[in-house]
């Protein structure tokens, strides 16, 4: 038997945290890596709330293992100072819900051109974030996200290994809707990723439940907790929530499937039942 901790984006199962919490609570989550509550993204949420939801989390027996923030969601050629100080704000957030990590990104790149042309004003962006989160005991976690920098495992590795603090969240789902085999990054970046966040998805784009699409999900997460991994998120992905467009690129699309779920609930609960059978499999 593994180690293995439990978390989820629950903004999937509700916008409201008390939703939230019912939802990480009927499915026996230890917690949620924090996106959005009550229609805000955490980012953006003042301190007094956050202090308030930190309070009634701590109440129901839940932490906050990661921030899910937007951070690095930008064009590279976007003003940095404003998101810099975004940054500052959501690292302070971290502090308050003592999270241990926080998610970003490495910027979206000009369309029709060439990602490599940016690599040095990429890593010298993730940089400055690196050098304020320096002592903060707050870990870094870049995710491979479609039409940003790091959106193949080759770029992935140029960050990693020119910032040693920044670490990888592995998305299967997103890899796939790149176009690469999630085994063939997992290879390549396994040394570096801190955590997992469980979606998977098909060739043709569509979000489908754990297991059940191109991810290779079950030999990934056999593979990331032999090697000591402990922590996975499940980001659903399988019905419309309060919110998701503002994750995705404007014209960009997500490439949801839409399953006949009577409501997000029922959706998020199926994600959840779909990883705890990958993971009752391999003896997780």
């Amino acid at each position: 038997m593994y180690n293995v901790s439990l978390y989820a984006f629950a903004d999937e199962a509700s916008a409201k945290l008390d939703g939230q919490i019912a939802a990480m609570r009927r499915n026996g989550l230890d917690g949620l890596e924090i996106r959005g509550v009550d229609g805000e993204n955490i980012s953006d949420i003042a301190p007094e709330k956050v202090r308030e939801i930190r309070k009634k989390l701590d109440e129901n027996g839940l932490c906050v293992r990661s921030i899910g923030s937007p951070i690095g969601k930008i064009r590279i050629d976007d003003d940095f100072a404003p998101h810099l100080e975004k940054f500052k704000r959501t690292l302070d957030t971290a502090r308050l819900l003592d999270a241990e990590n926080i998610r970003l990104f490495s910027f979206y790149i000009p369309q029709n051109e060439p990602a490599e042309n940016y690599r040095n004003e990429v890593i010298d962006r993730l940089g400055k974030f690196t050098e304020i989160a320096k002592d903060s005991g707050v870990t870094l976690c870049h995710e491979n996200e479609k039409e940003i920098y790091g959106d193949t495992p080759e770029r992935c590795l140029h960050l990693f290994r020119a910032l040693p603090a920044l670490k990888g969240v592995f998305d299967p789902a997103n890899f796939v809707q790149c176009g690469v085999e999630p085994a063939a990054a997992w290879e390549q970046l396994r040394g570096f990723i801190r955590y997992m966040h469980i979606k998977d998805a098909k060739r043709d784009g569509s979000v489908v439940p754990a297991g059940e699409g191109d991810g290779a999900l079950p030999d990934i997460i056999g593979a990331f907790l032999a090697q000591g991994g402990t922590v996975l998120t499940v980001e659903p992905h399988l019905a419309y929530f309060d919110g998701f467009a503002e994750l995705e690129r404007a014209g960009s699309t997500g490439g949801i499937e839409k399953y006949r779920f009577l409501s997000a609930d029922e959706a998020f609960d199926y994600a959840c039942g779909a990883l705890k059978k990958i993971l009752q499999s391999i003896g997780g």
